[in-house]
């Protein structure tokens, strides 16, 4: 008997778009301080109130540059420790490393073949990441902005909570999303999606603080490769590093002023009130409101409380919670499965839009 193939093309999917889905990732490079969790994961906490959270750990983006095998397994519990830590419930929301989920890389291979040179080549984070050494750098440094559109897309993400170093990613990923669904729009209307198959997801703008800058120099970003142990605030920190470094962040011997116009060629000060309202959920103004025209000493007093009471419990938690690699690494597995049962669908009708054999 002669078989008669199935025209996947004549078989709706049943899938429909969510509404209200983020998608964020944070790279496990180790060593996560106060930029990261005023800059991203306090931001994703916020979010769960108000949104479906998918949250990943993304380690294959990690290896664009060479990582030590096992300090990459560390950080990437390390950050699954500090979302937990920091009030992210894996169990409400969805909490896994990206190479668990293969649909993650099988989309960025599709969206390799849709996103343009000319497009790759604008994308301001490879030529610093790259600098002079442009032609010793990987293919996956040069194309991991697809693989990051693959990371929203495969979930069909709404939003994406960003600072300004990844708005122009963001971009690329409308780009590539908006480019699949003209360039495949007889198939995607015929599996019955109508005229998209993938949403131009939205920005997520963060609020004060989103650049936390270094407590030695307030004209660069806090950074855990700055050689000074006492330019940033590490989430491992304990009370007591907590206080000091706050104390010895540099200052200028002027009051602080009563309105942000009075923050021009003061850096420090500024990085400082800002960091101070973004801990206490306010907005610089108030914060000037409140200590503007006073001297530096009595302002930092109260940053150190409201510091060593809002980071301190983080680095007491993420210890309690290393000290059980295996509890981490549940939580990243039953994750994974999740996030695969919102993939796997996603990439399957992919496939079948691209035109696959067998899909």
């Amino acid at each position: 008997m002669r078989h008669i193939a199935r025209n996947p093309l004549q078989e709706k999917s049943p899938m429909s778009q969510p509404q209200n889905r983020v998608f964020s990732g944070v790279q496990p490079t180790g060593n996560l301080h106060l930029g990261n969790y005023l800059g991203a994961i306090k931001r994703f906490v916020d979010l769960q109130a108000t949104h479906e959270c998918i949250y990943c750990v993304v380690d294959m983006h990690a290896i664009t540059v060479w990582q030590d095998p096992a300090e990459l397994m560390h950080n990437t519990r390390e950050v699954t420790a500090a979302f937990i830590a920091c009030g992210i419930d894996p169990a409400e929301h969805i909490v896994f490393n990206q190479s668990q989920v293969h649909e993650h890389a099988e989309l960025a291979w599709v969206f390799n073949c849709i996103a343009r040179m000319g497009w790759l080549n604008r994308m301001t984070q490879f030529k610093e990441k790259a600098g002079k050494h442009r032609e010793n750098a990987s293919v996956g440094l040069f194309a991991y902005p697809a693989l990051m559109a693959a990371d929203i897309l495969v979930y069909r993400a709404t939003h994406v909570p960003v600072g300004d170093d990844q708005k122009q990613h963001l971009e690329l990923s409308r780009d590539i999303a908006q480019k699949f669904n003209v360039d495949y729009a007889s198939s995607i209307e015929a599996l019955g999606h109508g005229e998209s198959f993938f949403p131009l997801t939205e920005p997520l703008i963060a609020g004060p603080a989103t650049r936390v800058m270094s407590f030695r120099d307030g004209t660069r970003k806090m950074s855990k490769s700055e050689p000074s142990d006492m330019s940033r605030i590490n989430l491992t920190d304990d009370a007591d590093a907590i206080a000091k470094k706050v104390r010895k962040a540099k200052t200028d011997p002027e009051p602080l002023p009563h309105d942000p116009e009075g923050f021009a060629d003061r850096p420090e000060a500024e990085n400082l009130v800002g960091i101070f309202a973004a801990l206490d959920g306010t907005t610089v103004p108030e914060v000037l409101t409140s200590f503007g025209g006073g001297p530096f000493q009595t302002f930092k007093a109260a940053l150190v409380d409201l510091a060593v009471e809002k980071v301190g419990p983080i680095g007491a938690e993420m210890s309690r919670l290393l000290a059980d690699p295996g509890h981490i690494d549940g939580i990243l597995s039953d994750g994974a499965e999740r996030a695969r049962a919102i993939a796997g669908p996603v990439m399957r009708d992919v496939k079948r839009i691209v035109g696959y054999v067998g899909s």
